[in-house]
């Protein structure tokens, strides 16, 4: 992502204190706040503080009309031929996904625009995520050659039938009001009334999540999906993502797609034949492994899959990825393997083969997330 446009001197977090409530901002709003090694930093930082002090309840939200847009691409791809140049903030990062899945104080996101890959990891694992008409989420990293990362094999591989994997070999969008029915929020708040919102939370003062959970709800509203929501499409998704492979899950798309009243299947059909073959395989096997997994198998999982790729250990697509689509951007990725056939599992298998001990992510076993049990409790699982 480019950097021009922002003052050096501006911090890309703002942490503020308000009574015993603090406000985390991402404050790159021109770059759509996306997550750099000081943005990841300074997270790590502020949380680590505030988890062991007076602090009672934690807000979070993006400047401009971005709550994060992701991981820093150009980081990736400006680090391509040094091995293990990123190693050390995807660790970090890795580390900031397990503790805010698990942390001991209460946290509400205040999402009121995009949330996507990495930066949408800041949202769903909340005790609290609100979210609005603007709000935009997208799981899209196949589509690049890389992996569903930052937890998100194991929150995709949770929601209903097989709506993950569809989320992410797709990159599918979600609004505000279908993350709340889906159960990745949990609170859905026109965006006039957030500041509201905010000033209200700030006034508690309070870290009894019942406080907080009455206040927020003085402000949201019922979620109601649009008649062509992609969510009222959970038969198609799950007659043809339950596939055993990425080549037949697709060819149950075409066939779907054929039918009357599927017209919303061919932009979603054209958007995974452009996808890296090698990105999609391995998405699909980390959200499939991913359901019989706990948080931290999934997290550790999920950093050799991230190291592995950007080693090219199977396939240089995560650079290619980036370069058509983010730097150049001419959209046109030459993919290598350039098709499904080409892929060759065995090497598959080596991105998730384990490290050696000294390189792996070390994350306690024990630990639950938070966000188990959201979607039980959402609109979605209720309405059957």
């Amino acid at each position: 992502m480019a950097q021009e446009g922002r003052n050096t001197d501006e911090p890309v977090v703002l942490g503020e204190g308000k009574g015993d409530v603090r406000l985390l901002t991402l404050n790159r709003p021109r770059q759509l706040n996306v997550i750099s090694p000081e943005v990841v930093s300074k997270l790590a930082e502020y949380l680590e503080k505030w988890e062991k002090d007076g602090t009672k309840l934690i807000l979070i939200k993006g400047a401009g009309r971005a709550f994060s847009a992701g991981g820093d691409l150009r980081m990736f791809y400006d680090g391509r031929n040094s091995k293990d140049a990123c190693l050390e903030v995807v660790y970090r990062m890795y580390w900031l996904c397990y503790h805010i899945h698990t942390y001991k104080k209460t946290q509400v996101s205040l999402v009121n625009g995009i949330s996507m890959g990495g930066g949408a990891s800041l949202m769903v694992p909340m005790k609290f995520s609100v979210v609005t008409e603007k709000t935009v989420f997208a799981t899209p990293e196949s589509s690049i050659g890389f992996h569903t990362d930052c937890g998100f094999s194991y929150i995709h591989s949770r929601l209903p039938g097989h709506l993950g994997d569809f989320l992410a070999l797709t990159g599918a969008r979600l609004n505000g009001k279908e993350l709340v029915a889906a159960g990745m929020a949990t609170h859905f708040v026109p965006s006039e009334k957030l500041v509201d919102l905010e000033v209200r939370l700030v006034s508690l003062n309070s870290d009894d999540p019942d406080v907080v959970l009455s206040a927020i709800e003085e402000f949201s509203e019922k979620v109601h999906l649009d008649e062509d929501s992609i969510l009222n499409k959970q038969s198609i998704i799950d007659r043809c993502f339950s596939k055993d492979s990425v080549k037949e899950i697709i060819q149950a798309f075409e066939a779907e797609a054929s039918k009357e009243g599927n017209g919303w299947i061919s932009p979603v059909l054209k958007g995974l034949k452009r996808s890296s073959p090698t990105g999609l395989k391995i998405t699909l096997r980390s959200i499939r492994e991913g359901r019989k997994q706990t948080l931290a198998e999934c997290l550790k999982k999920e950093f050799r899959l991230t190291m592995n790729i950007l080693r090219t250990t199977v396939s240089p697509d995560v650079y290619e990825g980036i370069r058509a689509l983010t730097i150049e951007k001419d959209n046109s990725p030459k993919w290598n393997p350039s098709t499904l056939e080409e892929v060759d599992d065995e090497k598959v298998d080596l991105v998730f083969k384990p490290f050696g001990d000294d390189l792996e992510l070390h994350i306690p076993e024990t630990e639950e997330s938070r966000w188990d049990g959201k979607y039980e409790n959402s609109v979605y699982a209720k309405q059957g």
